[in-house]
C-alpha cells in the first residue's frame, strides 16, 4: 500500500486554522524541501460539519510525514 493511500480517510486537525476534517486525497510533493525520511504530501481535506450554519468548503493543505525504516 502506498503512503498516499494510507493517508486517505484519516482524521486531520489544523492547529493554526482550527479546522478538523477527513483527508479525501493525498499526493506526494517532490518540489518541497524535505529531510531524511520526511516526505511532503498535498492533501485535499473535507471539513467535518456539525449541522450548524453553512458547511465549510474543501481545502488543500501540505502535511509532512516522517517514515521510520532502513
Amino acid at each position: 500500500m502506498l503512503l498516499s493511500e494510507a493517508l486517505e480517510g484519516k482524521r486531520y486537525y489544523s492547529l493554526s486554522r482550527h479546522i478538523e476534517g477527513c483527508i479525501q486525497f493525498a499526493e506526494r510533493r517532490e518540489s518541497v524541501e524535505k529531510y531524511d525520511n520526511v516526505f511532503a504530501y498535498v492533501c485535499l481535506l473535507r471539513p467535518y460539519w456539525n449541522g450548524e450554519g453553512i458547511p465549510k468548503p474543501d481545502f488543500y493543505s501540505t502535511i509532512y510525514v516522517k517514515v521510520d525504516g532502513d
